[in-house]
């Protein structure tokens, strides 16, 4: 056997090693010019509360042209990326904004997460958000949730997606759905957040744990 052969299966080993033994997939597809203009444009869009038709009328496109400009599926014209930007009250670069080369990236020192009111603040939950997805298909929470001493149990949140906790401190005895799960420090729970969950019982405090949302944007 050549050297060259022997080598392969030691770097082999050695690619394997630096995989993170997460299942998503390693390499990106990478979008064209078209698909980055028609998701920045529709971002805008709906960051502005615009629907098609307002938009198209701004412009001064059709609906057909717009359609097929968010889609990715045609490559506008300079004066029509120009009359959009116009309209979107955005730079033309603006459009761009999607491209390979800019990733979201959420940094949040400690103690400053930012605080959320949410359906379990009345029921003295609180709520760090401690980052956000800024785009995408896909939108991510991450949550530092503190029980403080009066809070009550809350077993009734309900939303899209799906949601894992990992236990910091105290105990709590968990819901989801029909069943309940005793949670202490180090333990994780991964569920189907459209099934109705949430502490049903405070046992030992400090009690705090983070909160992970994964769900499909709109």
């Amino acid at each position: 056997m050549s050297n060259a052969a022997a080598g392969r299966p030691q770097q082999a080993r050695r690619a394997l090693d630096l995989l993170t033994g997460s299942l998503a997939p390693t390499e990106l597809r990478l979008r064209s010019v078209e698909e980055e203009i028609g998701i920045a444009v529709r971002r805008l869009r709906k960051s502005l509360d615009l629907t098609v038709a307002e938009l198209c009328a701004a412009a001064g496109i059709s609906a057909g042209m717009l359609s097929k400009i968010e889609n990715g599926t045609i490559s506008p014209s300079l004066s029509t990326l120009g009359a959009l930007a116009g309209a979107l009250n955005v730079s033309i670069a603006s459009l761009f904004a999607e491209s390979d080369e800019r990733r979201d990236c959420s940094f949040v020192k400690a103690g400053q997460g930012l605080r959320i009111e949410r359906r379990g603040t009345k029921a003295g939950h609180r709520y760090d958000l401690l980052g956000h997805s800024l785009a995408g298909e896909i939108g991510v929470e991450p949550f530092l949730i503190t029980l403080k001493r009066d809070a009550q149990p809350y077993t009734n949140f309900r939303h899209a997606g799906v949601e894992f906790i990992y236990m910091l401190s105290g105990t709590v005895r968990y819901r989801h759905a029909d069943r309940t799960y005793l949670l202490e420090p180090g333990d994780a729970l991964f569920f189907d957040a459209a099934a109705r969950h949430g502490p049903e019982e405070l046992i030992a405090a400090p009690m705090e744990y983070l909160s992970i949302i994964i769900y499909p944007r709109q």
